[in-house]
């Protein structure tokens, strides 16, 4: 008998020779784990797979299959009603599907989107067997050439395993490793989304594909949740409200793709940031360093990034010299440790940067500032003993929380990535070494009592890492702050410290970028407001409206008092209604509005206005300042 695990965390004993579909309800699991590995329920039970794991939709592998298995509906629906499109590939993403097709230069409209959806619909309903089969790599190669799938032929000539696995669904069939549901049917609710045109593999050399995205759920409150929450983030995208607030602006037709114009309005918030990030750092014993923007390519041949990364940096050549611009700040960080002798008494050595660096990022990648060509890091390299190591992890995690509750971000979620040692050639440093950093990440984590999920084989070469992803304020998750231990630095670039005995040791480094990178932290922080910005942050923070031009005088007088008490503060003057200007600073997300009338003139008060709350009434500048002082402040200067 093989014990049978169910998502509720109820067990069954099952017979071997049967499958799992055979022995669990209809409609309780999706796909199953055993020994590691993801199975299809339609796997044979068998006492060599050990403890078997039933797996639903409120795992993520379970969400991955049944958004895999509806790729796969959708590829058969659209063979169906378009004989000659070719398939690309149909992965699941963080949140649905997409299938890439080749139309020959044809493109999908969205009534063919519609008749694509209903035919999908009756695919479920026929609820098709859905069958895995495992044939040598040539067969297969020949199985999709036949079927005329040139697109699946490449991948197939790319594999080096002599067998690969289909799967069948009817008379559709498609190259993957799975696993899959049991059958067509046990998709329930489904909405296509989008559809965009990319590159086949996102080279631009290549023919265009069609890309149809699209979401499923097993229940009709989850899909209608889903498309209110899609619609609110819709409304949210940093793209369209970024502009429409006069922030920022991304010209590529003329400056190319990825990169980013920072308009006053904008300019202002990001630097409110960064002097806040500046003094916050400074105050928890970290020292302020610049670097170039570009260096010879051996610093980078050194630091072993050309290698790496060479296709996404930009590389020139002056002088018969090669350079090459920055795509990270770590080896300048390193050189300034390295311009001297280090003593123990140093350390630990905070070095931070606002550093802008340059990737080039394919065009199908590219997002607004959320994934930029350009971007500033908040970046810090700390060099310290292994001693010191867990403290300095801890005093990351305590800085972090910090930075995340002023920023108005409440919820973290933690991940360490850590090697897998069944490929321990792949990995730079000692097994003691590891074992050590692996042992400060978690212990400086359970100091503050996280709960943390453990990422095997996620870790990068030369140590292993946290990751802390915040919580917006519709739900989403963003990774953002990365904590990464590196082994393989200090020795290449040979970094020691004297020890208080006199002897040399090799010091430990760690990496961290806490908001990632500035482009993409404003990104997210325009979306988690919705363009209403918390009032420390506010590019404006207060607009005076007078009421006529009676009163134009005493609003001149108000703005350079407020200016003088730090506000950031401007003039609407009575050249429109006053409810078309009160309507107009709604519109730009103005915080704060006051208003100058015939009564205010009179008393010295103002009528205070506040987005979101509405009239406030007349006050004293006594009382606003009582009442706003502190939130006008960053949090620091409180």
């Amino acid at each position: 008998m093989v014990k049978v695990i169910m998502p509720d965390g109820t067990t069954l004993n099952a017979e071997e020779g049967k499958r799992i579909l055979d022995v669990i309800p209809r409609g309780i699991g999706l796909i199953a784990e055993a020994s590691g590995r993801l199975l299809d329920l339609s796997t044979v039970i068998s006492d060599d797979l050990g403890e078997i794991r039933v797996l639903d939709f409120n795992s993520r592998e379970g969400r991955e299959a049944y958004w895999h298995t509806t790729s796969h509906i959708l590829a058969q629906a659209v063979k169906r009603l378009f004989k000659e499109a070719k398939l690309g590939i149909g992965p699941p993403i963080e949140e649905g599907f997409y299938y890439e097709f080749d139309l020959g230069g044809k493109t999908f409209s969205q009534e063919d989107l519609e008749l694509i959806e209903e035919e999908m619909r009756r695919i479920v309903e026929e609820d098709i067997e859905i069958v895995r089969e495992e044939m040598r790599r040539e067969e297969a190669i020949a199985l999709f050439r036949e079927a005329g799938e040139p697109y699946k032929v490449e991948l197939l000539e790319e594999i080096e395993e002599p067998v690969v696995s289909i799967y069948r669904q009817g008379e559709f069939f498609d190259l993957c490793r799975g696993p899959h549901l049991p059958s067509t049917g046990y998709v329930k609710y489904m909405k296509l989304l989008q559809v965009s045109s990319s590159y086949w593999r996102g080279d631009e050399r290549n023919p265009v594909m069609q890309r149809v995205y699209g979401i499923s759920f097993p229940s009709k409150e989850m899909l209608e949740e889903f498309l209110v929450r899609r619609e609110e983030i819709r409304k949210r995208d940093h793209r369209v409200v970024g502009p429409q607030l006069d922030l920022f602006s991304m010209p590529s037709e003329i400056i190319g793709p990825g990169l980013i114009l920072w308009h006053p309005k904008g300019a202002r918030v990001r630097r409110i940031i960064e002097d806040f990030l500046v003094r916050v750092h400074l105050s928890r014993g970290y020292e302020l360093v610049y670097s170039p923007h570009i260096a010879y390519s051996t610093l980078w041949k050194i630091s072993g990034h050309l290698n790496y990364y060479r296709d996404y940096m930009y590389v020139f050549e002056k002088e018969g010299i090669e350079h090459a611009v920055k795509p990270m700040n770590c080896p300048f960080h390193i050189l300034i440790y390295n311009s001297k002798r280090r003593s123990y008494r140093e350390l630990p050595l905070r070095l931070f940067e606002l550093g802008t660096v340059y990737r080039f990022e394919k065009s199908g990648v590219l997002h607004g500032l959320l994934r930029a060509r350009g971007f500033t890091q908040d970046d810090a390299h700390i060099f310290t003993t292994r001693e010191d190591l867990e403290d300095e992890v801890l005093g990351l995690i305590d800085l972090n929380e910090y930075l995340m509750r002023s920023f108005g971000f409440e919820e973290l979620k933690v991940e360490i990535s850590t090697w897998d040692p069944r490929r321990r050639s792949e990995y730079m440093g000692s097994d003691e070494d590891w074992s050590a950093a692996q042992s400060s990440l978690e212990g400086a984590l359970r100091r503050k009592g996280y709960r943390y999920e453990i990422m095997e084989g996620e870790a990068a070469f030369y140590g292993p890492k946290i990751d802390m992803k915040l919580v917006d304020s519709i739900g989403r998750e963003w990774q953002l702050s990365t904590i990464q231990i590196d082994f393989n630095l200090p020795r290449r670039f040979d970094l020691k410290y004297v020890k208080a005995d006199g002897s040399e040791e090799h010091i430990v480094m760690i990496h961290r970028a806490l908001l990632g990178s500035i482009e993409r932290f404003f990104g997210i922080l325009l979306e988690h407001y919705a363009g209403n910005f918390p009032l420390w942050i506010a590019p404006i923070q207060l607009r005076i409206l007078p009421v006529s031009q009676a009163q134009e005088g005493r609003a001149e007088e108000l703005l350079a008092l407020m200016s003088a008490r730090g506000v950031r503060a401007d003039i609407r003057k009575a050249e429109s209604t006053l409810s078309y200007r009160i309507r107009e600073s709604e519109l730009e997300k103005i915080p704060i509005v006051a208003i100058i009338g015939e009564r205010e003139m009179k008393t010295g008060e103002i009528s205070v206005r506040v987005k979101g709350k509405g009239n406030l009434g007349s006050m004293s500048l006594e009382d606003f300042f009582r009442t706003f002082g502190k939130e006008l402040l960053p949090p620091d200067m409180r």
